[in-house]
C-alpha cells in the first residue's frame, strides 16, 4: 500500500518543487508547502514560490499565505500544515509536502517540543543582553547550557540565538533539550520521504543563474515594496536570501554587480547548510543525486517502483 503522504526535500535550487509538481500530476495529489519563507506573499520572486500557472496545475496548500509583517513559528506552520494534511488525506488524496526548511520536515517526523511559553521580560531582557553583547559572545554563552543549539543556529540568526537562551533562561532547560521530548506528528506508515541532493559545483551553478534570471523578472521590485513598509529587520521574511543585498543596492549603498555577487554568494552558503542539516537529521532518507528534471524522475521512480505504469 502506497503511503497517504509524500516528503520531498533539497537545499535551495535542487528542483524539489518541480519534481513535486510532477508526482502531484502524476498520482492526482495536492501540495503542501515546507519552505519558511514560500510562507509569505511579500517576496515570490526572491524566494522562488511556484509560479500562479504552476500552481493552477494542481491544488497548492500554504503558499503566499502570510503577509510579512506576521512573523510565523514552527509551531504554527506545523499546526497549519496537520490540519491542511487532515483535509487532504480526507478528500481521499494523496499530499506531497515540498520544501527545504528542514525544521518543518523534523516537526512533522520527529515531532514539535511542546516548551513553555517564555515571559515578555524575559525575551526583552535576553535581546537586550545580545545587542550589549554581540553575536560572537552571546553565542559562547550559549555554549555552554545548549552546545546542540550553538552549533545548530546559523550566523546572523538573532531570533533563534535569542530564543535559545530565552527558553534557558525561563525554564532552566536548554532548548535542545526540550527538542529531545518529542513524539512524531506523522503516524510510522503514512509517509514516504526522498531528499534532494545534486553535485555541489552543479547545485551552486544554478543557484547562481536562477539569481540572476531573478533580478531581470521583478526581484528588485519586490525588495522596494517590502522595504518600503519598514518592517521589523528580526522579523522571518527580512532574513530571505538576496533581500538585504538588493535592499542595500536600492539604498545606493553599492552597484547592481557587487549587490548580486554579494547574493549569490549568500544562496551557496545557504544551500551549503541546507544540505548538511540534510545529512545530520536525515542521513537515512533516499537519495536522488541528479540536476536535471527528467533524471530526477527517472531516479525518484526507481525508487519508487510501484509508481511506475
Amino acid at each position: 500500500m502506497e503511503p497517504r503522504i509524500w516528503l520531498i526535500v533539497g537545499p535551495t535550487a535542487s528542483g524539489k518543487s518541480a519534481l513535486g509538481l510532477r508526482l502531484a500530476a502524476t498520482i492526482g495529489a495536492e501540495v503542501v508547502n515546507a519552505d519558511a519563507l514560500q510562507l509569505y506573499a511579500d517576496l515570490r520572486i526572491l524566494t522562488a514560490r511556484p509560479s500562479p500557472e504552476e500552481e493552477a496545475q494542481v491544488p497548492h496548500h500554504l503558499f503566499g499565505l502570510v503577509d510579512a509583517a506576521d512573523g510565523w513559528s514552527v509551531g504554527r506552520w506545523t499546526r497549519a500544515a496537520i490540519q491542511v494534511l487532515d483535509e487532504i488525506v480526507a478528500r481521499g488524496r494523496p499530499a506531497i509536502v515540498v520544501g527545504g526548511t528542514g525544521l518543518y520536515f523534523g516537526a512533522l517526523t520527529e515531532g514539535l517540543a511542546d516548551i513553555p511559553a517564555v515571559p515578555a521580560r524575559t525575551r526583552d531582557q535576553v535581546s537586550a543582553e545580545y545587542d550589549a553583547m554581540g553575536e560572537d559572545a552571546f553565542r559562547a554563552r550559549l555554549t555552554e547550557p545548549d552546545p546542540a543549539a550553538a552549533t545548530r543556529i546559523a550566523p546572523g540568526d538573532r531570533q533563534r540565538l535569542v530564543r535559545a537562551w530565552a527558553v534557558f533562561a525561563a525554564t532552566g532547560v536548554a532548548l535542545s533539550g526540550w527538542q529531545a521530548q518529542t513524539t512524531p506528528l506523522l503516524a510510522p506508515g503514512t509517509w514516504r520521504a526522498v531528499a534532494l541532493e545534486p553535485p555541489r559545483e552543479a547545485l551552486y551553478d544554478r543557484c547562481d543563474a536562477r539569481l540572476a534570471a531573478m533580478v531581470g523578472h521583478g526581484a528588485l521590485e519586490e525588495v522596494a515594496a517590502l522595504a518600503a513598509r519598514a518592517l521589523s529587520p528580526d522579523l522571518p521574511v527580512m532574513k530571505a536570501v538576496g533581500y538585504r543585498e538588493f535592499a542595500a543596492h536600492l539604498r545606493g549603498e553599492t552597484n547592481l554587480d557587487a549587490a548580486l555577487a554579494a547574493a549569490q554568494r549568500e544562496t551557496r552558503r545557504y544551500a551549503k547548510r541546507q544540505s548538511t542539516w540534510m545529512r545530520g537529521r536525515m542521513a537515512d532518507w533516499p537519495r536522488i543525486d541528479a540536476l536535471s528534471p527528467d533524471d530526477q524522475w527517472r531516479q525518484f521512480l526507481a525508487l519508487n517502483p510501484a509508481l511506475t505504469p
